[in-house]
């Protein structure tokens, strides 16, 4: 976002960080109904946006998309990443940083998604929990897949960037000039909609463990958090946020495991 407005500062960040934190408050003080309401416009929106731009680059290089394909199959089953991942401190990254990106990105098998599931008004609950299912698939399979595609294409991943700063890369040089505040939009839909939907979460969780006079205090600290988090360092964040999903998806885990017979006799009702 830094690099999209052409500037970098304490003042900037913590402008944003106060301005998100607004506009979060606004949302997050009308309820699930506003939530709701406000994700399901802006989410596909956005989802199709960045599938929209990403298509476009893939279509600039579309003479490049086969051999880039062919260059993720055989770097991943290559003897070069066979021989490296016989190394324990190589395969013990690879798995530790796998796991932690995956389960940022589509939070599958952390149990933090399941308050939104149970508010809609389906049939049977196995319609819902299929719907669930498709939502992983889209952030996985095609939306980290396009992010994939670009970021090779382009031989971002050259660079020597990471992160973020990697994506812009690659749809600055597919998109031109209009590539960095493209992905900047992007990801600022991306990080508001998911900061609306972990706080109410957490709201859910709060009410349910401290009733409803503890909600005010709970939003305080959420929008006191997101001005704080505009102002530490983003490894840190990081650091913090793998730490926390990892100490969700244990415990979840063990839960999915002791429902088995509960999910296959909801799916026979339904066969």
């Amino acid at each position: 976002m830094n690099e999209a407005i052409g500037a970098s500062s304490l003042t900037l960040n913590l402008s944003l960080g106060v301005a998100i934190a607004f506009f979060v408050g606004l949302i997050l003080f009308g309820g699930i109904s506003r939530i709701s309401t406000f994700a399901g416009n802006v989410v596909p929106f956005m989802a199709l946006l960045y599938i929209g731009g990403s298509v476009t680059i893939l279509i600039q290089y579309a003479d490049q998309v086969i051999p880039t394909v062919e260059l993720i199959v055989t770097a991943a089953i290559s003897p070069e990443a066979a021989g490296g991942g016989v190394l324990g401190a190589t395969i013990k990254e690879a798995i530790r940083y796998g796991i932690a990106r995956g389960l940022f990105s589509n939070e599958a098998g952390m149990g933090s998604t399941p308050h939104a599931h149970a508010v809609a008004r389906v049939k049977h609950p196995t319609q819902q929990g299929l719907v669930a299912m498709v939502g992983v698939f889209i952030d996985t399979v095609i939306i980290c897949t396009l992010t994939a595609m670009v970021i090779l294409l382009t031989d971002a991943h050259q660079t020597g960037l990471a992160g973020s700063a990697i994506t812009q890369e690659g749809f600055a040089r597919g998109l031109g000039e209009f590539g960095i505040p493209f992905i900047a939009i992007c990801l600022l839909f991306f990080a508001f909609t998911t900061i609306l939907g972990w706080a109410y979460f957490g709201e859910v969780n709060v009410k349910f463990l401290f009733g409803e006079k503890a909600i005010p205090f709970y939003r305080a600290i959420v929008l006191t958090c997101i001005v704080l988090g505009a102002l530490v360092q983003v490894d840190f964040v990081w650091e913090m946020a793998d730490s926390f999903n990892a100490l969700m998806v244990l415990p979840n885990v063990i839960a999915l495991l002791a429902l088995t017979k509960v999910v296959k006799s909801k799916w026979n009702e339904i066969q």
